[in-house]
């Protein structure tokens, strides 16, 4: 299966998709009389450690849809299996995205016909302008916080030369009729859909009067084209891509709803939040998804559900914080088999208060699949005899490991 490697791990998907190497299937650990797998009591030198999934296991299954749909499953019959006891219902409106990579305090952009810069009133900005009778073609357009940051600085750009345009009061925010705009960011550039508003953060959020965020405000289906390509191949079978983009635009109402109070952004465009990419990564397959399943959300209680998902569950799903986030197995998401060496000296980075290393013990499993389940809690200790407890989570995320579905073997 030829698959893109991805960028990171999304919160809602805590681990999009890669290609997977084969690996040897898991091994049954040794069991101590208290439940857990024993480690070696001398000093450890490796441990291995043998897993199947790839991202915390909750809700839909990227794999697993693909399987579904190859099976001749439709969305709406695969999203039941993921997200049990939920309706159906729509949502619409705006989305204020957080351009998570725009680490500069200015918004920048390329200038373009039909461009207005909103600050109070609206003005349409030119393309050119004219210096010593010459008409010189604006390449950029800059806003840039001054004075105590309630104001800003609206600049163009010909040539190499910065010239001041303006001086607004207010929140400053540029459009173009819908068309996309061009970022620049220290990270490189990327078009938006909507409108992007350079943004004075709430107190608490802010590293000073003169801090700003670029937010872009996008309508949820023009938004929905920038992450659903990004979190799956746009080429996998139509219904599998379908149910991906129910729950990303599920998803996207949940965090919508559940912003707190005064934040500026709904949601960002990191691997924190849900991969956003922009028009640049839009493509036909996808684009076709989000057209034919419009508006479509799902459900509970009336509001919309928190469709977490993940690439692949490992034959298994994890149980979550709502009902309709159930565990159980699941015989259609291929195992996707991984294992990787880590050394006495990896966990020891993270943990130094147990070196030298002499034991990793499993304490708990959630009793989901194979063996007892995903790795709640383990229990490391040093030769000395002191120890640590962790999270199965915190485990997995300080080691790069794949998932929590997994045991292990110390050496």
């Amino acid at each position: 299966m030829d698959l893109r490697t991805r960028r990171g791990l999304s919160a809602a998907a805590l681990g999009v998709l890669l290609a997977l190497p084969a690996a040897p299937a898991s091994a049954k650990a040794e069991t101590t009389p208290d439940g857990g797998d024993a480690g070696a009591r001398a000093q450890a030198t490796t441990v291995t450690v043998e897993g199947r999934g790839f991202g915390h296991g909750r809700g839909l299954s990227q794999y697993g849809a693909q399987s579904r749909a190859k099976a001749g499953q439709g969305y709406r019959e695969i999203l039941g299996f993921y997200y049990p006891g939920t309706s159906w219902g729509t949502a619409t409106g705006s989305l204020r995205i957080l351009i998570s990579d725009d680490s500069s305090s200015d918004l920048v952009v390329s200038a373009r016909r039909g461009l207005r810069l909103t600050a109070g009133r609206t003005w349409r900005l030119p393309q050119a302008t004219k210096s010593k009778g010459k008409r010189q073609k604006i390449a950029r357009w800059r806003v840039v916080p001054i004075a105590d940051g309630t104001r800003s600085r609206v600049d163009y750009r010909v040539g190499s030369r910065w010239q001041t345009w303006r001086r607004p009061s207010g929140e400053v925010s540029l459009s173009a009729g819908g068309a996309p705009l061009r970022l620049h960011k220290p990270s490189g550039s990327t078009s938006y859909r909507g409108e992007l508003r350079s943004v004075t953060p709430p107190p608490g959020r802010s590293d000073g009067p003169l801090d700003r965020d670029t937010v872009n405000v996008v309508p949820m289906e023009a938004y929905l084209r920038g992450v659903v390509p990004e979190e799956i191949p746009a080429e996998w079978q139509p219904e599998a891509v379908r149910a991906q983009t129910l729950a990303a635009r599920t998803y996207a109402a949940f965090e919508r709803a559940a912003a707190p109070a005064g934040r500026h952004y709904d949601l960002c465009s990191s691997d924190f939040c849900q991969v956003y990419g922009g028009v640049d990564v839009e493509h036909p397959a996808t684009d076709s998804a989000i057209r034919e399943t419009a508006k479509q959300v799902l459900t509970f209680d009336g509001e919309p559900a928190f469709t977490q998902f993940s690439a692949s569950n490992g034959g298994w799903t994890a149980p979550g914080p709502f009902p309709y986030l159930q565990g159980g197995p699941d015989d259609h998401d291929p195992l996707n088999d991984w294992v990787r060496e880590l050394s006495a000296a990896d966990i020891e980075e993270q943990w130094p208060t147990v070196a030298p290393l002499a034991s990793v013990e499993v304490l708990e499993r959630d009793g989901f699949g194979d063996d007892g389940g995903r790795v709640t809690r383990l229990r490391l200790t040093s030769e000395s005899g002191a120890t640590r407890e962790v999270s199965g989570d915190t485990f997995q995320l300080a080691l790069g490991l794949r998932s929590t579905l997994f045991d292990l073997t110390v050496q």
